[in-house]
């Protein structure tokens, strides 16, 4: 049956829609961190539909939320007032710690992170935008412009003029060989230096910890070092919350905080686990930035009251249950175990992460050359193994994601940290 539905998604659907795994199975049904497929086959999910199931699979306060709201009314638009709307953007402006906070809803990142240029461009009336080397914002047309990441950027074309930054990758490029504070000013050193060779940008977009990018990220206080060199040229930061938003991280609720001094981004956009799966996207920012466009707009499916229902009841949750006290403890946990696997295989650069968010970077033994067959060969294993586990890197897609949800046990992260030691081990 597996063959059958892929004859039929090869035929109608785009062929640069990638799948996974030599023979893709069919995810049918979920409950906890546990997965099954249509051959009722039984996976621990480390990848939680790309960061997206945040909490656990058919949690039974999102569901009934889901249900209850159903039951009144599935949709309404923006045109409308909107309790379950109003709730969460409540609860967000104040969890944002962004000053006299506004909440704009989205259907996802990508959406966020396209509403939250046009804030910017508007704001500062320029549409030059600074970004970070290997990184991703999604894929439409504005955010595909000012991805960093040639693998996730299949056009030049773009509304934006984009200037690349150093500093999202730790390890690699010029600075690699620098000890963290070096490392810092010689990034400050090279954005001072690119500012002086332009027109004052927008903003300056930036993932604390790059997704897609292969969980790669600064020494602490980059991005505070960046800020004051925003700051004196008026330009807005922007951060792309959408992976490391809501506790993921363990150590901070947003990405952002890891850097201490730099103070409340200007703009904030998140997606991914707030719903749970649901579709539900936003941007933060403060009321002035916000409210610069001088044009009427609406969401036709920007905070649906079921999606919103489902937000609430999956960020009360999280919340509740400390998941991010979760994901720091256990999240550790895991990180060593993994380290310890990573030192034992010829193959592994690195094991880097915070929290739920951890990546092994898979290089040619001896080299630094990434190895896509040994990322592919793991990745298959561990699914053989019952485990499923996510690829991303900026040179190619050589490092293992692994995120799944914040309720992770103890016992499952030794399980899942069992399969990937084994799936590592076979690597020819």
């Amino acid at each position: 049956m597996s063959d059958i539905l892929l004859g039929r998604h090869r035929a109608v659907l785009p062929e640069w829609l990638a799948l996974y795994y030599d023979r893709p199975i069919e995810l049918t049904h979920g409950e906890g961190r546990h997965v099954w497929d249509a051959n009722g086959n039984k996976y621990l999910d480390f990848f939680g539909g790309i960061l997206t199931t945040m909490t656990a699979h058919a949690l039974p306060e999102v569901t009934k939320a889901v249900s209850e709201q159903a039951g009144r009314i599935i949709h309404s638009s923006t045109l409308y007032l909107n309790r379950p709307m109003i709730d969460l953007a409540e609860r967000i402006a104040q969890l944002s710690c962004i000053p006299d906070a506004r909440v704009f809803f989205t259907t996802s990142g990508t959406e966020a992170n396209d509403a939250a240029l046009l804030l910017a461009t508007t704001y500062r009336g320029s549409q030059q935008i600074l970004a970070m080397r290997n990184s991703y914002h999604g894929r439409s047309f504005s955010t595909v412009g000012i991805t960093g990441n040639r693998a996730w950027s299949p056009t030049g074309l773009s509304p934006l003029q984009t200037l690349y930054v150093h500093g999202g990758v730790r390890t690699r490029g010029p600075f690699a060989h620098l000890g963290d504070q070096e490392f810092i000013a010689a990034c400050v050193e090279d954005l001072e230096d690119l500012l002086g060779h332009c027109r004052t940008p927008a903003a300056l977009i930036a993932e604390p910890i790059q997704g897609v990018g292969g969980f790669t990220s600064p020494p602490d206080g980059l991005y505070a070092a960046f800020r004051e060199v925003l700051d004196r040229h008026g330009i807005l930061w922007i951060t792309d919350e959408v992976q490391t938003g809501w506790g993921r991280t363990g150590e901070h609720f947003w990405g952002w905080q890891a850097h201490g001094r730099s103070g409340a981004p200007d703009i904030l956009t998140f997606a991914k686990g707030i719903g749970n799966g649901m579709s539900v996207g936003g941007v933060v920012a403060r009321a002035e930035i916000m409210n610069c466009l001088d044009a009427n707009s609406i969401s036709t499916f920007g905070g649906s009251p079921v999606t919103m229902a489902a937000a609430l009841a999956n960020l009360g949750y999280l919340l509740e249950h400390d998941l991010q006290g979760n994901a720091r403890r256990v999240g550790g946990l895991l990180l060593e175990r993994l380290r310890a696997v990573g030192a034992r295989s010829p193959h592994v650069r690195e094991v880097r992460g915070r929290g739920l968010m951890i990546g092994i970077e898979l290089t040619r033994p001896g080299t630094d050359r990434p190895d896509l067959e040994a990322a592919s060969h793991v990745l298959e294993a561990a699914r053989e193994g019952g485990l499923l586990i996510g690829k991303g890197g900026g040179h190619s897609t050589s490092v293992l994601r692994i995120a799944p949800p914040l309720s992770l046990t103890v016992a499952e992260a030794e399980e899942g940290a069992a399969i990937l030691e084994r799936a590592l081990h076979s690597i020819p």
